[in-house]
């Protein structure tokens, strides 16, 4: 078949108007477990500053004669513990005509890159607490960084041999060792070692690649084949222990390379400024804005929680 002679088609026309749609896409996610699990909490100084404390040890020998005088038990100071504000931001500029052009997909160019950058905010925010970063206090030269959770935890971690502890204040990383292949060994130790530390832990935190490694974990489970509808069930989203159910929370923006044993009753994000956006000063036919965030990790007892570290990653 062949169109008849001195047919016009869409080839020929140059009037025909574009088919774009209304909407943009974005796959890019959002999700940020940590933060919205941890308390919120007030910073009122670059330094925010709490203290951490514990009880005597359980004592079997606790007898004392009918009618004694009283011996007088020592007293322990509490532990004092800070971590450094960090500020983070996002910024936009969006030229006057940019701002006033027709568009496709949004009324407001400002608008819509103003909510981008808060959603990458967030989301820097999430990566960077969730890491295995030192604390800096900084100067008028060098940005202050809060120490992140890898800086902190470490009464409860399981490293490789060549790996090594943090010091447990955040002010420096544990250091990472050769990459070994996640274990339920492994997992059952820190949970294990939490839970006799005093924690109470309700999350295991972890990379896509190391959710998918503890979905194998047998235990003493059975996977089961639900043939009405032809489902094949291999997902272990909540892991039954012997110390308590703990929900297995998958994280884009954490390392992969690190498992996270969590009891967030004990971790907190201090605010000294929220999320807020200002307006910069105009300097020219354009429209600026910044977005900016100034908070610290407050790790209420590192303790409760635990790691393991230096995990594989393919």
């Amino acid at each position: 078949m062949a169109q008849p002679t001195n047919t016009f088609d869409t080839y020929d026309s140059v009037g025909e108007r574009e088919d774009l749609s209304d909407v943009i896409y974005s796959i890019s996610p959002t999700d940020t477990p940590f933060l919205s699990s941890a308390a919120k909490t007030q910073a009122t100084a670059v330094l925010h500053e709490w203290q951490t404390d514990s009880l005597a040890a359980a004592a079997t020998n606790n007898a004392v004669i009918e009618g004694d005088e009283a011996t007088l038990d020592a007293s322990t100071a509490t532990t004092r513990l800070s971590n450094s504000t960090q500020i983070m931001d996002k910024t936009v500029v969006i030229t006057g005509t940019q701002e006033s052009v027709d568009k496709a997909g949004r009324a407001s160019e400002l608008a819509y890159q103003i909510a981008k950058r808060a959603k990458e905010l967030k989301r820097d925010m999430e990566a960077t607490i969730t890491g295995n970063i030192a604390e800096v206090g900084g100067n008028s030269t060098t940005a202050r960084k809060m120490g992140t959770l890898g800086s902190w935890v470490t009464t409860n971690d399981d490293l490789a041999s060549d790996g090594a502890s943090g010091a447990g204040a955040g002010n420096a990383a544990h250091t990472d060792g050769t990459q070994r292949a996640f274990t339920e060994a492994q997992l059952k130790s820190v949970i294990k070692s939490v839970w006799n530390a005093g924690g109470d832990p309700s999350m295991v935190m972890v990379g896509p690649f190391n959710k998918q490694k503890l979905s194998g974990f047998t235990g003493n489970s059975t996977r089961f084949d639900a043939g009405a509808d032809a489902t094949l069930y291999t997902s272990v989203d909540v892991y039954a222990s012997d110390f308590g159910q703990l929900q297995v929370v998958p994280n884009r923006f954490s390392r992969d390379r690190d498992a996270y044993v969590l009891d967030m009753e004990y971790w907190g994000i201090a605010f000294l400024r929220d999320f807020s956006m200002h307006e910069l000063a105009k300097t020219g036919d354009s429209e600026k804005r910044q977005l900016l965030v100034e908070a610290t990790l407050e790790s209420r007892n590192e303790g409760a929680s635990g790691l393991v570290a230096d995990l594989t990653t393919s």
